[in-house]
């Protein structure tokens, strides 16, 4: 057994979008007033400093400003964790020790980026991280963005420690997850990655999930999750299905994070543009964000108006 209390990374913890002002800087009012929005949503936690949240395009100082304003916000009221994941090793380190003073939760890195690391190097720039602080470490798996296959070898030495809790996948195989639950043991952590296959991977073992597009819809997954909670299992197959109609529209955009971060426009929300060479919604766009927008509110009622009456989605 690990010696954390594991049900706080359970269920729904929203991959935070990168907020900045219109000159493209750091905005941390923009960040306080998106985790507030998120905090009152009644998600779970917070994954910051990922894909999401542009981590990889911002320099340590402004990682450590973005985690400043979240923990201003809405300390100990969600589970905050910290995607430290750097080229340099040193980096990782850093943010992390950075993290542990700030009072997160957890920490978070996928391997070193950008050059073709043996598993050995991979390794020991995780374990680097994990002993620069006491906070727990989950792995971040997401081969086809690092290149690096995480073996099922390597995740079980690594679940030996104390301190690793846990790995966020994002693989595309159900398969892969279910063997590293397997890998892990009860005790260890599996969150899913692909916010498109949340039943698939809930019903394989993972015991919760981490996503980008949760941020656009964050009442339709946490009601996806009631439904798999109570056993509804045609219910959260139905509510899938209409959340991955979503999905897939926002992937027909230049930029996914282009496209999520227009529709919280469209909601007053303004958190700037993504950074290049993520690209932002253009003029002639604008027209499918707001029927988006549309669909996401006309299902947010519906999943409302459920939660309410504890009825069933019926037909789609």
């Amino acid at each position: 057994m690990k010696p954390y209390d594991l049900t706080r990374f359970h269920g729904i913890t929203i991959a935070m979008y990168g907020c900045y002002d219109s000159e493209g800087r750091i905005s941390p009012q923009a960040v306080k007033r998106l985790a507030r929005t998120y905090a009152d949503a009644g998600v779970k936690g917070l994954y910051i400093g990922g894909s999401s949240g542009e981590g990889m395009l911002q320099s340590v100082e402004e990682r450590k400003q973005v985690l400043e304003a979240v923990m201003e916000e809405i300390r100990g009221e969600l589970t905050v964790i910290v995607h430290v994941g750097a080229a340099a090793t040193r980096d990782g380190i850093e943010l992390a020790v950075h993290a542990e003073q700030c009072g997160a939760d957890a920490v978070s890195a996928v391997p070193a980026i950008y050059y073709r690391l043996s598993e050995a190097s991979v390794e020991a720039h995780w374990q680097a991280i994990i002993d620069s602080t006491e906070l727990p470490f989950i792995i971040y798996h997401i081969p086809q963005t690092t290149g690096f296959q995480l073996t099922s070898a390597l995740l079980s030495r690594m679940a030996k420690q104390d301190k690793v809790i846990g790995v966020k996948i994002s693989a595309d195989s159900v398969f892969e997850l279910q063997q590293f639950k397997a890998a892990g043991g009860d005790s260890f952590l599996v969150l899913n990655g692909p916010d498109e296959q949340y039943v698939a991977g809930r019903s394989m073992g993972a015991d919760g999930g981490i996503g980008g597009t949760y941020g656009v819809m964050p009442e339709l997954f946490l009601h996806l999750e009631r439904c798999f909670a109570d056993n509804r299992l045609a219910d959260a197959r139905r509510w899938q299905y209409r959340i991955n109609e979503i999905i897939g529209e926002l992937l027909s955009f230049p930029s996914l994070y282009g496209a999520c971060k227009a529709i919280l426009k469209q909601r007053g929300l303004h958190i700037g543009e993504p950074r290049l060479p993520l690209l932002p919604v253009g003029e002639k766009d604008l027209e499918r964000i707001a029927e988006l927008e549309l669909k996401i509110a006309r299902y947010t009622a519906l999943a409302r108006e459920e939660a309410g009456t504890g009825a069933s989605g019926g037909r789609r």
